[in-house]
């Protein structure tokens, strides 16, 4: 996403474009999302089990936008109202962060050295 902004962008609008696409989107997303809010919905014992249970919380949200609304609605959400298309950077540094503290942390959690 940091090495090719612009075609990242166009892919999001691609993608926007196409229903088919939308509909598997969605779909996985609520599926993982689900997954993770039925196996780990934590809302203590630190941020990391809290970051975990935000994001599956966050993907089963999107995944449901992405099944019931529509693609015009979708287009003005996502990409306008977000502004990807303007800033597409902050969005890519932001998930790179987010990636990085997650592995990190997933690598040197209590649970992980305790086996």
């Amino acid at each position: 996403m940091l090495a090719h902004a612009q075609a990242t962008v166009e892919i999001m609008k691609e993608i926007v474009q196409t229903p088919p696409l939308l509909f598997m989107a969605g779909l996985m997303g609520m599926t993982a999302g689900l997954a993770i809010v039925l196996a780990h919905n934590v809302w203590s014992g630190g941020a990391l089990p809290v970051i975990v249970t935000l994001f599956g919380w966050a993907s089963l949200i999107k995944g449901m936008l992405l099944l019931v609304l529509s693609p015009d609605t979708e287009s003005r959400v996502f990409i306008m109202g977000l502004r990807y298309d303007q800033h597409p950077y902050p969005y890519a540094f932001f998930l790179l962060l987010l990636g990085a503290y997650l592995t990190h942390a997933a690598f040197h959690s209590e649970a992980r050295s305790s086996k």
